[in-house]
């Protein structure tokens, strides 16, 4: 299992409301180049958001779902694309002082990418965790609310 961890400078609940907007799930998660939500309820279980992977012209549509919540601590997801299978994502946030330690654990369930899991794709996978980590930091911290962090 791939699993990683980043603090932010920012508390949970600054972390947890970029998480629980669908629309902003293009921006941080590492792959997806836009999100749809496909439901009103996200991120409660069993709510779904679409999201496009672009690479040059080619560009395919998976849909991520809603395994797990506890609002403001836990987001459990299943990500589906294609033929390439499914994953579990978990993310939990720990208060840390004033700040949030966001724990990131993934790995394939479904499909080829469970048939093909390896050393490699792990390796691969720590990759995307570093980027997508620093992503959601940045898009956290950042001036959200009109004051910046320290």
């Amino acid at each position: 299992m791939a699993t990683r961890h980043q603090l932010i400078r920012r508390p949970p609940d600054a972390v947890w409301a970029v998480l629980a907007d669908p629309r902003l799930y293009g921006e941080w998660v590492i792959g997806p180049s836009e999100s749809t939500p496909l439901d009103a309820a996200w991120p409660e279980v069993g709510s779904r958001i679409r999201y496009s992977v672009r690479f040059g012209p080619w560009s395919a549509d998976g849909v991520t779902t809603v395994r797990h919540t506890v609002s403001g601590r836990e987001l459990e997801l299943e990500a589906s694309f294609a033929s390439l299978g499914t994953a579990r994502i978990f993310l939990q946030l720990r208060p840390w002082g004033e700040e949030t330690l966001v724990v990131c654990d993934e790995h394939p369930l479904r499909g080829l990418g469970g048939k093909l899991h390896n050393s490699v794709s792990e390796a691969a996978i720590q990759l995307r965790h570093r980027g997508m980590l620093a992503r959601l930091a940045g898009l956290v911290e950042r001036d959200r609310a009109g004051s910046r962090p320290d």
